[in-house]
């Protein structure tokens, strides 16, 4: 099977948005997004689902990592600063697993380390292996 890495370069969305996989493993990710002036609301500031977008993908790159599909079932953000400009990392950590449920938490951070948002999910962990995803074709 291709790496984790190449995995996740297929997601044409992250792509489409700027996101850029720093580094993954299995139960951690890390992301990062330039802000672009697409980015941004009507107020000037990171559009929530911007962010959002950051943080998901860090949490499927995480969660993905143990080489099973996982999908996210419930999800959650809390936004406590605005930003916008600038580079967004975003830390995801997996602090639950059993074989079929999986949670983890995503620290989205400005280029100071100063704390935009945290993201919390759930996934389901299916039976199917990426390698039979990536073999599909889907």
């Amino acid at each position: 099977m291709e790496s984790i890495e190449q995995f996740f370069q297929r997601d044409q969305y992250a792509k489409h948005c700027g996101i850029e996989l720093v580094s993954v493993s299995p139960g951690r990710a890390v992301a990062k997004m330039r802000l672009q002036p697409w980015h941004l609301n009507a107020v000037g500031s990171a559009q929530g689902g911007a962010i959002f977008t950051l943080a998901d993908f860090a949490f499927a790159a995480a969660s993905n990592a143990h080489g099973t599909v996982a999908v996210g079932i419930n999800v959650s953000i809390t936004y406590l600063k605005g930003v916008q400009s600038g580079v967004l990392t975003a830390e995801a950590r997996e602090v639950g697993l059993n074989p079929k449920l999986g949670s983890y938490t995503v620290d989205i951070r400005d280029e100071t380390s100063a704390l935009i948002a945290v993201f919390q999910g759930l996934v389901y962990r299916k039976s199917e292996s990426l390698e039979s995803v990536v073999q599909r074709g889907s």
